[in-house]
């Protein structure tokens, strides 16, 4: 028995990301239950001509999610479809979001070995954009996937593993939305473990004259630098036995850290000059001592990102890292007017064979750098951004593709030996470009 489930796409659903930093405002906007459901949507805009967008939780910072054509959100494609014990593996609809299946693997005694700051993220979305944590053990959260199942333009479902459609893998675990709907991920777990967080207070010399030491000592090494100072807040996680504790005070962060740093930086907008002192102040009042933490690993892992923000995030060459950073240093010193928010985070991650992973083929340090966006007010960044952008490009960067960034496909061409292999493959996935956009037309054309 055949017959055609009417899908309904909902008119007037403005989209937004996670930081209001960009927006659109589909013609139709679908939720869509089933398989057969976004094959009737596919072939609903091949018929009308309309490209697609698949979203998760919109939470990149950048328009690579946005289309005035059709949104397909995952949010109800969330289950979790297997959890095989015996090769700790575990396979999930695209839909889900990692908060949920933290919650399930660890029910399993199980864990992902790595992740982001933020888990209100999809399954799908999260390997899309390449997101990462950090560890020079670790690779970014694509790493952790071992098979995946794509619907494609034409209504057809691809298997991808390292051994069925080994070239859609590669290009597919870092997918960009471009290549079509990733309906399934299955990811290498971990056993479930606890980690043991400790943050103190160091010098931007010390940790990078020291560097090596600190990536030996802690698997999941991260440090935050203070821009406008020499300050640098360190941070060790490291898998532990002890029982759960902290020594953190949430009214404190909160109170302190959230509101009075929002109110602070909103006054900073028109005495500019006053960053610098703010830096200093929350290193002193927030990072300037011990602090310890124990919990299930997701729970250390994630971490509040205060408020909204603009970010870029670029990856280098891991030795290039002193260089860099004390550039970025320097720059600020010498153009007085340029001011730059806290943290500066430096990340680490090692390299990998995934088509465009910004690790592609060498260990990485990631640099990440903010502006926040005080009660949603703009803060002149133009200079900074450059600055820092110049500084990535002259040491081999390359950007985080959920961050806002300025290149486009002659600059990616430089940057990945495998890009051509992924145009072909995007080419062949998807003629007619149907789940492209404007940030991806950059990325293309």
């Amino acid at each position: 028995l055949f017959f055609l489930a009417q899908v309904h796409g909902q008119g007037g659903v403005k989209f937004q990301n996670w930081a209001k930093t960009y927006g659109s405002s589909p013609e139709l906007y679908f939720q869509p239950t089933s398989v057969e459901e976004i094959r009737e949507i596919l072939d609903m805009a091949r018929q009308r001509d309309k490209r697609v967008k698949v979203v998760g939780g919109g939470h990149s910072p950048s328009d690579i999610a946005c289309t005035d054509d059709f949104m397909i959100q995952m949010g109800k494609m969330n289950r979790v479809l297997k959890v095989d014990k015996e090769k700790q593996q575990v396979t999930v609809e695209g839909g889900i979001f990692l908060s949920d299946l933290n919650v399930e693997l660890s029910k399993h005694g199980l864990a992902l070995a790595n992740l982001g700051a933020v888990s209100e993220v999809a399954a799908a979305g999260v390997i899309g954009t390449g997101t990462h944590n950090t560890g020079i053990n670790h690779g970014i959260l694509p790493t952790q996937v071992v098979a995946l199942t794509l619907l494609t333009a034409s209504g057809e479902i691809l298997e991808c593993s390292e051994s069925i459609n080994a070239d859609i893998f590669q290009a597919a675990r870092l997918h960009l939305g471009c290549l079509g709907v990733v309906l399934t991920v299955t990811f290498q777990c971990v056993p479930q473990f606890h980690l043991h967080e400790v943050t103190f207070p160091s010098t931007l010399t010390e940790v990078l004259d020291h560097l090596e030491d600190h990536l030996k000592r802690s698997q999941y090494f991260r440090f935050l630098w203070f821009p406008h100072s020499k300050n640098v807040s360190v941070i060790y996680q490291d898998p532990t036995n002890k029982p759960p504790s902290s020594s953190a005070n949430w009214l404190w962060d909160y109170a302190v850290g959230y509101y009075l740093l929002e109110f602070l930086l909103w006054i900073s907008t028109f005495v500019p000059s006053l960053v610098r002192w703010i830096n200093r102040f929350f290193f002193w009042l927030l990072f300037s001592s011990r602090v310890e933490n124990i919990a299930i690993s997701y729970k250390i892992f994630n971490y509040e990102c205060r408020f909204k923000q603009h970010v870029q995030d670029w990856a280098i060459p891991i030795e290039k890292t002193k260089e860099a950073l004390l550039e970025l240093k320097a720059a600020l010193e010498n153009n007085p007017k340029m001011v730059a928010h806290y943290p500066v985070e430096v990340r680490f991650a090692r390299g990998d064979e995934i088509w465009l992973s910004p690790c592609f083929q060498r260990d990485s340090c990631y640099m990440n750098i903010i502006m926040y966006r005080p009660y949603g007010k703009n803060v002149p960044r133009l200079n900074y951004w450059l600055t820092y952008e110049g500084i990535m490009k002259k040491h081999g960067g390359r950007p985080h593709w959920a961050k806002a960034h300025s290149c486009t496909r002659k600059d990616f061409e430089k940057m990945y030996p495998a890009f051509p292999k992924f145009c072909s493959v995007r080419e062949k996935l998807d003629p007619t470009g149907m789940f492209l956009n404007t940030y991806l037309e950059k990325v293309f054309y």
